[in-house]
């Protein structure tokens, strides 16, 4: 029998075939970074902070003495915040008593939901490439992780064959929309299809929303939105890629009050609460002009503009994004095969990082996006415009 952390492990891909545990490929990548002294586009945080203001909120109530626990499913104030935003954004009413609770970051609540709801014997199924959270914490539950693959250039699942990924054993369907890593933004059309087959295999659906308000040129749709939906699905979201606040890690999950419950349960035995001055802060970020936001979205898709016309110069095939902090490149133009072994050597090359898209897989999936890198464009823009054209000088490099 292997043990939880194993198990946890070699969901995310950390573990050797030897059943060591290997060094995270983030981990490494930062590694080489710092020793070429490369800009590193390989994880996703901004180099800049966000709102000033929200800073100063957070500084006041620290002086003010908002120093002890929050209250386990957090501050009133901020789940009304929340509960204002998913109406105002979407037209959701979540009750901020009973359908919505404050997580230490989306991954917590990830963790939550996951560990809440699913079991031995359960499928869980996401789309592939994933993000290694997913992977962790069903290997932690002790489910099976079960993927439909989304295919490159435009990262949309195949419709006709989604459903060959359900059985009657697929207790939870995740969905990351806009989609890390690969940037698509589902339309209406994939969700609709989403929510029939959760319908259908009675799956609760989890839907994590981190980067909504960063979409370029679509609109975000919740799958909570679509009927038939609302009464199977936890939503989460957080401060961290909205806000430029990802060290405050501040998350929230809203749904049903009776699957918001079990993960309730959980939650409180894995952190609590979480910090109580940066509740303060994320309750006004919430309530921010609606300009913020977009001018947010804005200002991101020009840094992806520089990025990408830097990768196009590189003579790589760029994967445009609709959303998120990230751009998806195919190397197998300039002839290459194994985008792992040139993200190891790209740092010393030319002095820019970035990740494969294959650590976000598995096997048959790590294949299938065996030649695609994965850049991050949320840094400061003097910093890309210096990338795009270290990245220029790629092919004579190689």
């Amino acid at each position: 029998m292997s043990h939880p952390w194993q198990r946890t492990a070699k969901g995310a891909n950390l573990l050797g075939p030897d059943g060591s545990l290997a060094v995270t490929i983030f981990e490494e990548i930062t590694t080489l970074a710092n020793r070429h002294n490369a800009i590193n586009l390989g994880q996703g945080f901004p180099d800049e902070d966000g709102p000033a203001e929200l800073s100063r909120i957070a500084q006041r109530a620290i002086a003010d003495g908002h120093n002890q626990y929050a209250p386990g499913k957090g501050i009133l104030d901020l789940r009304q915040a929340v509960s204002e935003h998913q109406e105002r954004f979407y037209g959701l009413t979540p009750d901020p008593e009973s359908e919505v609770i404050i997580s230490t970051g989306a991954t917590e609540a990830i963790a939550s939901a996951i560990l809440s709801l699913t079991d031995v014997g359960d499928e869980v199924l996401t789309f592939e490439p994933f993000y290694d959270s997913y992977g962790a914490m069903i290997g932690l539950s002790g489910a099976t992780h079960t993927t439909a693959p989304l295919l490159a250039p435009d990262f949309m699942p195949d419709l006709a064959t989604l459903e060959n990924s359900f059985s009657p054993r697929t207790k939870m369907v995740i969905i990351n929309n806009p989609h890390n890593p690969t940037g698509a933004v589902f339309p209406v059309e994939v969700l609709r299809e989403v929510v029939r087959l959760a319908t259908k295999y009675d799956a609760v659906i989890l839907t994590d929303e981190v980067y909504e308000h960063l979409t370029f040129g679509v609109r975000h749709i919740p799958i909570a939105t679509l009927p038939g939906a609302a009464e199977r699905t936890l939503t989460i979201s957080s401060a961290g890629k909205t806000f430029s606040f990802t060290g405050w890690k501040i998350g929230w999950l809203s749904g049903p009050a009776e699957l918001v419950a079990a993960a309730r349960t959980v939650k409180q035995f894995l952190s609590y609460s979480s910090g109580t001055p940066f509740q303060t802060a994320i309750a006004a970020g919430l309530r921010m002009e609606q300009s913020f936001f977009t001018e947010t979205a804005k200002t991101l898709q020009r840094k992806r503009d520089i990025l990408s016309e830097g990768l196009r110069a590189a003579g790589l095939d760029v994967l445009t994004p609709q959303g998120t902090y990230f751009v998806n490149v195919d190397t197998a133009r300039l002839g290459i095969t194994d985008a792992t072994a040139l993200a190891r050597r790209l740092p010393e090359l030319i002095g820019v990082a970035a990740i494969p898209v294959p650590v976000f897989c598995h096997p048959e999936g790590a294949h299938r996006t065996r030649s695609l890198l994965r850049f991050a464009f949320c840094k400061k823009v003097s910093l890309l415009e210096e990338a795009a054209e270290r990245l220029a000088t790629l092919q004579d490099k190689l």
